[in-house]
């Protein structure tokens, strides 16, 4: 067989590198033009949605001791952290003032019952001479107008009388009122519990609680805490009685205590009233279920109230979702389409739409990854926890969705995109 000559050789070697080489380019270049994504697998798990909260923690139950009356403090039997059992002495205040008015309110009283007492007697006697003046009459030895003059006496020392008997009333309610406030001088325990606050010392003023709070002390049970935490008006609706709640709290960073909402006020409470600042908010008492020996009232709180749990829920992460615009949506063959002349066959085969915007001419979207291509898919949405939102229409089991990068899914990608997809691996959601 002749050899062929080397400068053939030379250029079929030459042809092949050229060939080889196009086909490098051509797929470096296919590559390249490409979006880099990671994708992760749509699964069914639990999911956990929460409201956020923070606050402070307080007694459950705490009493207020105020003075009902004003005076200086003469005994304190109490110190702050003390332990009070129900109908212990707490109080003593100056009495002398209220012992004087005491004994002023019952002379009064005497006096004006020794008045009551001869205005009977004067009833007695001229209601006796009203009856004699009748029995002239009747022998005919007496006026008429003698009996009338008579009569009339009658009558007004009966409302004189009476008159008596109600300053009488007067000065009863008088002396017991006097008593009342002498007793108030004297404060005892309303309840078993720990003395939480002392704010007074024996020489200083308790002014009174009928003007204004002047509290002396507070008496808290400690071994029953809540936390009282607000809770924003977007999210109150969401919250119920005896939703389950896990609390934090900054004193003791490393446990965890469990919760349950109690109680949920009716009316807000509303914050930087008329600023950019304004916040209103529902306060929303959570009971701690867990036993509390190192917890303090006033303590920082953060409480997580589940509001929706979901056992076997499709989830994806929440940086999955997006949304477009319909005219975002449209593959470039579609705008093709669209853009031909009547009569055109790509204007024929222009399809329906297939996607349905919201109230806002928004879709809500997933882009899912089948064979290299990001197709935008709209989807319905149910719960959602920190990390990860329930897919309740639109996407199915198994499916494998672009959840990056942040940029790619905001705004680069579009539907029917190339992709170069990476594999993430996929977290929990509860």
């Amino acid at each position: 067989m002749a050899r062929l000559p080397r400068k053939r050789i030379l250029i079929f070697a030459a042809a092949a590198v050229v060939v080889i080489a196009f086909f490098v380019i051509m797929a470096t270049r296919k590559k390249t033009d490409r979006i880099a994504v990671q994708i992760v697998t749509a699964e069914k798990q639990r999911i956990v949605e929460t409201v956020t909260a923070t606050g402070r923690i307080e007694p459950r139950t705490s009493v207020k001791i105020s003075a009902d009356v004003a005076a200086k403090i003469t005994f304190l039997g109490v110190k702050e952290g003390d332990w009070v059992e129900n109908g212990d002495l707490l109080v003593r205040l100056d009495q002398e003032r209220y012992v004087a008015a005491l004994e002023q309110a019952e002379a009064n009283l005497r006096s004006v019952q020794a008045n009551a007492e001869l205005s009977r007697e004067t009833v007695v006697k001229a209601e006796k001479e009203l009856a004699r003046i009748q029995a002239l009459i009747d022998r005919k030895l007496e006026s008429e107008a003698t009996y009338d003059q008579a009569y009339s006496t009658v009558q007004i020392e009966k409302a004189r009388h009476q008159s008596t008997l109600e300053l009488v009333d007067q000065a009863r309610a008088s002396v017991k009122q006097a008593r009342d406030n002498l007793s108030k001088t004297t404060i005892y325990a309303p309840m078993a519990g720990t003395i939480s606050a002392l704010n007074k010392e024996v020489g200083e003023i308790a002014l009174g609680s009928q003007f204004q709070e002047d509290v002396i002390m507070i008496v808290s049970n400690l071994g029953e805490m809540e936390a009282l935490v607000k809770v924003d008006e977007n999210d109150i609706v969401n919250v119920s009685l005896g939703d389950s709640a896990s609390i934090e709290i900054d004193a003791l960073p490393d446990r965890v205590f469990e919760g349950a909402v109690r109680e949920i006020a009716s009316s807000a409470s509303i914050t930087g009233m008329g600023s950019t600042d304004q916040k209103t908010e529902f306060e929303v008492k959570l009971a701690i279920l867990d036993p509390v020996e190192d917890l303090r009232p006033g303590m920082t709180a953060s409480a997580d109230i589940v509001i929706e749990t979901r056992d076997s829920a499709l989830c994806v992460p929440i940086q999955c979702v997006t949304v477009r615009t319909p005219e975002q949506l449209e593959p470039e063959d579609e705008k093709k389409r669209k853009g031909a002349a009547p009569g055109d066959a790509r204007a024929d085969s222009i399809s329906e739409p297939e996607y349905v915007p919201d109230k806002d001419g928004f879709v809500t979207v997933l882009f899912v990854v089948r064979d290299g291509i990001a197709r935008a898919v709209q989807v319905e949405t149910g719960v959602q926890s920190d990390t990860h939102i329930e897919i309740v229409k639109g996407l199915a089991e198994g499916d494998e969705v672009v959840s990056g990068s942040y940029r790619a899914i905001s705004q680069t990608l579009g539907n029917d995109t190339p992709v170069l997809a990476k594999k993430e691996e996929a977290k929990n959601g509860g």
